[in-house]
C-alpha cells in the first residue's frame, strides 16, 4: 500500500454511522455503513475502518463528524456543573428572556436550568462594559464557594462573569485559582467559550460547554488511545458546526463548537460539489430518519449565523444557518384530537422503526406510506440486505389513517407523504422567501437517506427548476467532512459607533483577533502565508436591537473604503432581509470577527468510467399524485446508468442507500460525475 494514499471520514449518527474512503490519488471513493451503538461507538468506529480493507498506515488522516455531545445534551446525561458568577447574577439561567417561543401556548414548559440553583453561586467582583474594574474580584471567596460547589457534587465548573468578553482578567485569575487546588477539575470560561454579550446567552454557553466536555472528551481521548493500538498515529480531525474541523484536543476543550457537526459536513460537502459543477446558490436538503434539515448557499458562500437554540436553549458561536425539522422517513402519522391528520415531529426511530422494518413498530410513518405507494422496491432496500413487510404497512396506514378518515389506502398514504413534502417545502421558504430569496432561482441538492424520495416534489411546490442528487447520497454528509478546511473563529463584542472617529479602534481589535486566530491555525502546521483571514463586522442601525453580519472585502484596504463598503453591504442586505434601509443612518459596530483557515487538499472528483446505459430491471406499480392512481413503472438500478443517459419519468432509481423518484413530468440526466440531475419536462 502506498503510504498517505487514503483520507477517511467517519459521521455517527443516531442510527448509522458513515465511512468514506477518498483515493487522494484517483478521486475514487468507496463508502460504508454500519449500525450505531450508543454504548459501543469506539468498538463500532474501528469495525467501520476496518470494514474498508485497506492498511491503517496508508489513511493520511481520518475525518470525524460526531452526536456525543449533541446526544448528551438532549438526553441531558452531561456532568454536573457547577457556576460561578457576578454578585448579584445568579438567576440569570432561570430568567432566560422572558419570552416564549410558542405564543398562544399558555401551559409551555421551558427547559429548566441545566445548573440548579444551589449549584450557582455568586462571587464578589465586577467589570463595567469597557473593561474597566468596578470591584475587583475576592479569590477568597472563590476558594469557598468552588468548595461548596464539590461538596455538593459538581463535576464541572463554568465560569461566567459579567463583561468578561471586554476584559476577562477576572475569569482568568478565577480559574488560576481553581486550578492550583483542584488541577484536574474541567473548567469552562465564558470569554473562551463566547466572547460576545447578552448575559443570558453568555452564561447558556458557558454552561452548555461545561455539561458536556467530561463526556465528549473522554470519547475523544478514548477513541484516539484505541486508533493507536491499530498503529494510527496521525491526526484525528473533529468537525465544527461552523464547517471547518480542529484537532480532537480542541474540540474536547471546546465542544460546543460541535454541536451542528453532522449537518455542517453536508453543506460544507454541498458547497465543494456545486462550485465544481457550477452552481451558486443552492438548497441543501438532508432527510434522515428524523429529521429534514435545510441550509442555504447563496452566491456561492454558505449562510451562517451567531446563535442558535438547541433543545430550548440558547448558544452562542458561529455555525452554519441549519434549520431541521421533524420530517424524516420515521416520522409518525397521527390524527389529533379534531381528526387533522399530522405527520411529525414524533419519529419511530431506528428502533421499532417503521412498521414496515418489521421490527415491532405499530404507528404508521412516512417510509410506510412511501412503501404502500410502490415507491420502494420492498425486494430491494439497503441493496438486498434488508426486507420490507408491505402488508404490515398497508395494514397500519389502514387502520389508523384510512378507516378513521374514511379514505381510500392510497389516498391516506399520499396524504401523509404530501404533508411531510408540504412542511418540508415551508421549512425551505423560511430559509428563502423569509429572507427575500426567490427559490426559483436555486437548484436543490437533495442527499440523506430519503433525499431522493421527496426531492422532485418539494421542488415542484416551490418551483425550483432543477433537483440534483449526488453519488452516494445517504453517505454524503461523511464525504462533505473530507472537503473541509482547518478552521479558527475569534470574537469580540465591542459596542461603538461605525464612523471614522472610532473605526481605528475597531481594526485594532481585528488586528488583535486575526492574529489570535492565524495562531490557532498555525498550530497545525500551517504557515502563516498560507493562512486565509475573513474579517466580518456586525453592524446595525443605532438603537436597534440586533445585527447583519457584514464580510469586509480584501479590497478595501483603509479606513474610509471599510466605513463606505460596509455601510453599502449592510443597507442592501438590511433593504432584503427586511424591506427598507437608510443609507445615510448613522449604524453601530457591535461585534467583530475574524476566521483563519487552513485550506486542506482538495479530493478529486473523478468523472464516470464508460459503460453501455443500464436498462430498466422489472417494473413496478406505483402511485402518484398527478395520475390519481397506479400505473407501470420502470425501476433503474443506479450503478448501471451511462454518463449522459436520460431516466423519463415515471420511474424509479435504486441505489445501495436510497432510492430516487422521477414523478410523471420529469426527467434524470445522469451528468459526467454521475449525479442524477432532474428537471421537469411540463
Amino acid at each position: 500500500m502506498t503510504q498517505d494514499r487514503y483520507r477517511v471520514a467517519v459521521d455517527v449518527g443516531g442510527t448509522f454511522m458513515d465511512f468514506v474512503l477518498m483515493d487522494e490519488a484517483t478521486g475514487a471513493a468507496r463508502v460504508e455503513k454500519i449500525p450505531s451503538i450508543p454504548d459501543r461507538l469506539h468498538e463500532q468506529f474501528l469495525n467501520g475502518i476496518e470494514s474498508l480493507d485497506v492498511d491503517i498506515d496508508s489513511i493520511q488522516q481520518i475525518f470525524h463528524g460526531m452526536t456525543v455531545g449533541v446526544n448528551a445534551l438532549v438526553q441531558e446525561k452531561g456532568a454536573k456543573v457547577g457556576l460561578l458568577t457576578t454578585k448579584g447574577f445568579r438567576d440569570v439561567l432561570e430568567m432566560g428572556r422572558g419570552g416564549r417561543k410558542p405564543v398562544y401556548n399558555f401551559l409551555h414548559q421551558a427547559a429548566a436550568p441545566l445548573v440548579e440553583r444551589y449549584l450557582r453561586l455568586e462571587i464578589p467582583e465586577r467589570m463595567t462594559f469597557d473593561g474597566e474594574v468596578l470591584t475587583p474580584i475576592d479569590l477568597e471567596a472563590v476558594d469557598t464557594q468552588v468548595d461548596l460547589l464539590l461538596a455538593r457534587g459538581a463535576e464541572a465548573i463554568a465560569i461566567c462573569f459579567l463583561h468578561a468578553y471586554a476584559q476577562p482578567a477576572h475569569e482568568i485569575a478565577a480559574r488560576q485559582r481553581i486550578l492550583a487546588r483542584h488541577p484536574h477539575l474541567p473548567i469552562s470560561m465564558s470569554h473562551e467559550i463566547a466572547s460576545e454579550w447578552r448575559e443570558y446567552e453568555r452564561t447558556s454557553t458557558t454552561v452548555l460547554n461545561a455539561f458536556i466536555q467530561p463526556t465528549v472528551q473522554t470519547y475523544l481521548t478514548n477513541l484516539e488511545t484505541k486508533l493507536k493500538y491499530t498503529n494510527y498515529t496521525r491526526a484525528l480531525a473533529i468537525m465544527q458546526s461552523s464547517g471547518g474541523v480542529v484537532d480532537a484536543k480542541t474540540a474536547g476543550q471546546k465542544p460546543i463548537r460541535t454541536l451542528m457537526s453532522g449537518p455542517a459536513g453536508g453543506v460544507i460537502g454541498a458547497k465543494f460539489l456545486c462550485d465544481r459543477l457550477g452552481y451558486a446558490n443552492v438548497i441543501c436538503t438532508d432527510v434522515g430518519g428524523t429529521t429534514y434539515d435545510v441550509a442555504i448557499i447563496e452566491e456561492g458562500r454558505v449562510l451562517e449565523r451567531s446563535q442558535a437554540e438547541i433543545a430550548q436553549r440558547p448558544i452562542l458561536g458561529s455555525l452554519i444557518d441549519v434549520i431541521s425539522i421533524g420530517a424524516g422517513g420515521g416520522s409518525i402519522a397521527w390524527l389529533d384530537h379534531r381528526g387533522g391528520l399530522q405527520v411529525g415531529p414524533q419519529s419511530a426511530g431506528a428502533s421499532p422503526g417503521p412498521v414496515c422494518f418489521g421490527r415491532g413498530g405499530t404507528e404508521p410513518t412516512v417510509t410506510d406510506a412511501h412503501l404502500t405507494l410502490g415507491r420502494l422496491d420492498p425486494a430491494y432496500f439497503l441493496g438486498g440486505r434488508m426486507q420490507l413487510d408491505t402488508d404490515g404497512a398497508r395494514a397500519a396506514i389502514e387502520k389508523k389513517i384510512a378507516e378513521p378518515l374514511g379514505l381510500d389506502l392510497q389516498l391516506a398514504a399520499q396524504g401523509i407523504v404530501s404533508i411531510a413534502e408540504t412542511n418540508m417545502a415551508n421549512a425551505i421558504r423560511s430559509k428563502t422567501v423569509e429572507r427575500g430569496l426567490d427559490p426559483r432561482e436555486f437548484v436543490l441538492l437533495a442527499y440523506g437517506g430519503g433525499g431522493g424520495l421527496f426531492a422532485c416534489s418539494v421542488a415542484e411546490e416551490l418551483e425550483v427548476p432543477k433537483v440534483i442528487v449526488p453519488n452516494a447520497p445517504a453517505n454524503f454528509s461523511a464525504w462533505g467532512i473530507l472537503t473541509t478546511d482547518y478552521m479558527e473563529d475569534e470574537v469580540r463584542t465591542k459596542v461603538m459607533p461605525f464612523d471614522a472617529a472610532h473605526i481605528a479602534g475597531a481594526l485594532v481589535t481585528m488586528n488583535d483577533l486575526e492574529t489570535r486566530a492565524a495562531s490557532g491555525i498555525g498550530q497545525y502546521g500551517f504557515a502563516d502565508g498560507d493562512i486565509e483571514r475573513v474579517k466580518r463586522f456586525d453592524l446595525r442601525f443605532e438603537n436597534q436591537e440586533y445585527t447583519i453580519t457584514i464580510d469586509l472585502e480584501d479590497a478595501w484596504q483603509d479606513a474610509a473604503s471599510i466605513l463606505e463598503g460596509a455601510r453599502k453591504r449592510f443597507v442592501e442586505s438590511h433593504i432584503r432581509l427586511y424591506g427598507h434601509g437608510e443609507p445615510d443612518a448613522p449604524l453601530e459596530l457591535v461585534s467583530i470577527r475574524c476566521r483563519a483557515i487552513g485550506r486542506v487538499r482538495a479530493p478529486e472528483i473523478a468523472p464516470m468510467p464508460e459503460r453501455p446505459q443500464g436498462a430498466a430491471m422489472r417494473q413496478l406499480d406505483v402511485y402518484f399524485p398527478r395520475t390519481g392512481k397506479a400505473v407501470p413503472t420502470d425501476v433503474f438500478d443506479r450503478e448501471t446508468l451511462a454518463a449522459g443517459q436520460v431516466v423519463t419519468g415515471p420511474a424509479i432509481i435504486n441505489e445501495w442507500t436510497m432510492t430516487t423518484i422521477v414523478p410523471p413530468g420529469w426527467q434524470s440526466t445522469c451528468d459526467t460525475f454521475g449525479n442524477l440531475v432532474l428537471e421537469p419536462t411540463l
